[in-house]
């Protein structure tokens, strides 16, 4: 057992420090925010994670975990300090360190004695090495603290199966110290055949943004297929099919619909772009640049669907949004898709009812001006299109046959390309996605 900090109590801070706690270290997690680590103490989970409340109660049970705004208290008590801030996108798409740095800042004059700071945060090449000179100028320990970086590659309504059993754990480390306590720290996980990859700092840096890329690549890459497609007679989900059967590509992140969002991908993605720029190698990832532009293409073209459905005008239209958050299994609402959607949609004069699992709250807060309803029912009550914007279960389920009674017109979009075609056509309804051949 270990006794560790986790700095930054937000989704990946929160989740970390829970799964730690599981794994049977002592974990001290730290906010400057009093009410968050109030609720927090008080075993409340201020957003939607699958597993993390009972984990979180769990440790708070044992004793394992532990919520404070002290960083004196974490440098007392830890011998191991996880950074999980976040790195918001800067108005020139470059990653924002500022929550980095303070964090850095606010810590380092309680390191007295040996101890090792471990960045999880997503961050351009090249900062790791930066804060671990900050350290040792800052930290009263000086050389006795070290630095590496372990990041993370948390899915989100994953997360904590991606912490306890990962595809992989990468290490950036600059000395056998360091490679050790972090392999000690993971021992239960490596013992489980989990891959450790121990490497430098830049490569450990680069390796989370290099995965988020290219996943994004291969999403933009099947619905700029989708726009073939919608040029032609060709289906893009029977295209998918034909792809996934090879090897060499696979099914995997190979889903057309409205496209990525949330907080990484098109953060990450963008991130990257203006640290190629920075380090005077930008045409090596010029294209990233066309991956993006695809992605928000897809959200204007379901909202042209959508007004093509209501004849040309969504002015008095009623709309049934079914789904705001950016992806299934989660509440946040960062770069929404489905957000973006409908707000489109209302914007140019619909009436737009929302439901969600989850996320409602979080979008009522931004975006009154949307219509929020209790059930999928409520929602599609009286509506002129159902569009189904974020692929929860839920959604998938529904009995078209009975939904068919409750709207005015059957015509539902589906966003997703998650629902079973036949089955809604069957029930008399007209049907739309993104990249499907038309049916006569």
């Amino acid at each position: 057992m270990r006794s560790i900090s986790v700095l930054g109590c937000g989704y990946l801070g929160v989740t970390h420090a829970a799964c730690m706690a599981e794994l049977g270290h002592q974990v001290v997690a730290v906010d400057t925010d009093d009410a968050k680590v109030a609720a927090l103490t008080a075993g409340e989970v201020p957003f939607y994670e699958p597993g993390l409340q009972e984990l979180v109660d769990r440790h708070l049970r044992t004793g394992r975990l532990h919520f404070t705004t002290s960083y004196s208290e974490a440098a007392a008590q830890a011998d191991i300090h996880f950074i999980c801030v976040g790195t918001p996108q800067g108005a020139d798409g470059a990653a924002d360190l500022g929550y980095v740095d303070s964090v850095v800042d606010a810590l380092a004059p309680w390191l007295d004695r040996e101890c090792l700071v471990v960045g999880k945060s997503t961050v351009p090449v090249g900062t790791a090495a930066r804060i671990a000179h900050r350290l040792v100028d800052r930290a009263p320990g000086k050389g006795a603290v070290l630095t590496a970086w372990n990041p993370e590659f948390l899915r989100e309504g994953h997360g904590i199966a991606d912490t306890l059993q990962p595809d992989r754990i990468v290490l950036g480390v600059q000395s056998p110290q360091a490679e050790k306590l972090l392999r000690d720290l993971y021992a239960p996980l490596a013992d489980a055949g989990v891959p450790i990859l121990v490497t430098d700092f830049a490569t450990a840096e680069l390796a989370k943004a290099a995965a988020n890329s290219f996943l994004a690549t291969k999403i933009s890459f099947i619905n700029a297929l989708a726009e073939v497609c919608e040029a032609t007679t060709a289906d893009v989900v029977e295209l998918a099919e034909v792809l996934a059967l090879d090897r060499r590509i696979g099914g995997e992140f190979l889903k057309p619909g409205i496209g990525f969002g949330g907080g990484c991908l098109p953060k990450d993605l963008r991130a990257l772009q203006a640290r190629t720029r920075e380090l005077g190698v930008g045409d090596s990832l010029a294209f990233l640049s066309e991956v993006d532009a695809v992605n928000l293409r897809r959200r204007e073209k379901a909202a042209h669907m959508i007004r093509q459905q209501c004849g040309g005008t969504l002015e008095g239209k009623r709309i049934a949004a079914l789904g705001i958050s950016f992806k299934p299994n989660s509440d946040d609402i960062r770069d929404s898709p489905a957000l973006h959607v409908a707000r489109r949609l209302s914007v140019e004069g619909a009436y737009v009812s929302v439901y969600d699992p989850k996320a409602m709250k979080n979008a009522q807060r931004c975006h009154p001006e949307l219509h929020y309803e209790p059930d999928v029912k409520s929602a599609c009550l009286g509506a002129d299109v159902v569009t189904v914007l974020t692929e929860w279960q839920e959604f998938q389920e529904i009995d078209p046959w009975a939904l068919g009674s409750v709207v005015a017109q059957r015509q539902v979009v589906d966003g997703r390309n998650t629902l079973k075609r036949t089955d809604w056509e069957r029930a008399g309804w007209v049907y739309g996605a993104l990249g499907r051949r038309i049916r006569s």
